[in-house]
């Protein structure tokens, strides 16, 4: 099964940095499921680490919701990833192989290391950059669709 936690957790993000930005002061977890077409019970199950990592603030009550706990400049897309994956792998080895030839004897080893460097190269990533900078991609992504002139409109 394919996990869609980080890229949630990151559209969350993307959607409170924008209502930041808007001047809107928070969100509720049933606004931000709804504008994500996600399960309400999903987003708020990762609202929880975003919070307790300190990403996002959360306010109680019936005009409560989430925000930002910082600037978005100051928030990068790996502090996202740990918040809502820990330590989780990105593959899993296979175990249990039985030790039968130079392949078999040494894959499960081979595979774990080569799993700590992908995981290190995709963490060093993020960590260069910011939810500000996601944002702003996202924003010229959108004036890119805008200023394309229509095909067969002549």
């Amino acid at each position: 099964m394919i996990d869609v936690r980080f890229p949630t957790a990151l559209q969350i993000m993307l959607s409170l940095a924008l209502a930041d930005r808007n001047s809107i002061s928070h969100l509720s977890s049933a606004e931000l499921a709804k504008s994500l077409g996600a399960n309400p019970s999903f987003v708020r199950k990762l609202l929880v680490p975003l919070v307790q990592s300190k990403l996002l603030r959360s306010q109680m009550g019936k005009a409560g919701g989430v925000r930002l706990a910082r600037p978005a400049a100051e928030i990068n897309l790996r502090d996202i990833y740990c918040a809502v994956l820990a330590d989780t792998k990105i593959w899993a080895p296979r175990t249990g192989i039985p030790k039968r030839c130079l392949v078999s004897s040494n894959v499960q080893g081979y595979f774990e290391e080569l799993i700590d460097h992908a995981q290190d190269a995709i963490l060093s990533m993020l960590g260069h950059r910011t939810l500000l900078q996601a944002l702003i991609e996202l924003e010229i992504r959108e004036n890119g669709k805008r200023q394309r002139p229509s095909r067969g409109h002549h």
